[in-house]
């Protein structure tokens, strides 16, 4: 099996291409593969295959021709990934599976069509504007923090926290608790505090992340785009850019009247061939 590893600010995922979606892939596999002592290591899966030839895809093969199967590290599947779909697209132009046609590449995903811009390092990807919803709260090591769903084609759930507690002291070694009856099939959850100003933008927010389905990450696009929501809100504003600083380096959002793009690097780091059967339970 042929495999890439690729990451965006430090989200990094295990890449295989599968045109023909031939690949016998299962939340074991996925699982096995993204184990960081026994596998490759990943916080998740991304599956390259025609959209024509996913049953997730086929709807958009008329406007995209590539799907990202993508699979969180514990083998459940996510909507959306929003430095997944970054560091896939990387891979599409890198293996000369896809060129930017009109200054974008369409890219079919469970969450629906996004599109992708490469400008130099950094590749953008235009994904639905966030959209907020009710407060809610989430319970961290006996504090309890209120704050605002968002939806960005998969579920967060945004939380600032008080003045007098410092980000990076949070322990995100287990998972939140949440109420199961506001997020059915679970919720990423975004921690946040106010950044210094950053030249160009309109906000500035430092941001931790507990994942559903991989726990802590170094980055999250789409809990970037659900935070840079917030933030423009608490603002007063609609429409902005927000400099999003996640432990594995800093993310741009703009929010439109009618989208959202994420930017930041995506870095394709190694490739090779890797043995499955050594790693099925």
């Amino acid at each position: 099996m042929e495999f890439t590893k690729g990451h965006g600010t430090g989200n990094d995922f295990v890449i295989l291409p599968d045109p023909d979606g031939a690949l016998d892939l299962t939340p074991a596999l996925v699982a096995a593969l993204c184990d960081r002592r026994r596998g490759l290591g990943g916080d998740g899966v991304l599956r390259v295959v025609r959209a024509a030839k996913h049953p997730d895809g086929a709807a958009l093969a008329g406007e995209a021709e590539w799907f990202m199967d993508y699979w969180n590290s514990d083998g459940s599947f996510a909507e959306m990934c929003g430095n997944g779909a970054r560091v896939f697209v990387r891979y599409l132009l890198e293996a000369g599976l896809a060129a930017p046609s009109g200054g974008t590449l369409p890219v079919a995903t469970r969450a629906g069509l996004v599109r992708a811009r490469v400008e130099g390092a950094e590749v953008a990807v235009e994904m639905r504007r966030p959209r907020l919803h009710h407060a809610a709260t989430a319970t961290l090591g006996g504090l309890t923090l209120t704050g605002a769903a968002v939806d960005v084609g998969n579920p967060h759930l945004v939380c600032a926290l008080p003045a007098a507690l410092d980000l990076a002291g949070l322990d995100l070694t287990r998972a939140p608790e949440i109420d199961t009856a506001v997020f059915p099939t679970g919720v990423n959850v975004e921690f946040t505090t106010p950044g210094g100003p950053v030249d160009g933008t309109d906000a500035h927010v430092l941001m931790r992340v507990h994942e559903r389905g991989s726990a802590e990450t170094l980055s999250c696009g789409t809990g970037a785009c659900a935070v840079a929501a917030v933030a423009l809100r608490d603002t007063g504003r609609d429409t902005g850019i927000v400099a999003v600083d996640v432990p594995g380096g800093r993310l741009t959002v703009t929010v439109t009247a009618d989208a959202c793009w994420l930017a930041g690097p995506a870095v394709l780091v190694a490739t090779g061939t890797l043995t499955p059967d050594v790693m099925r339970p």
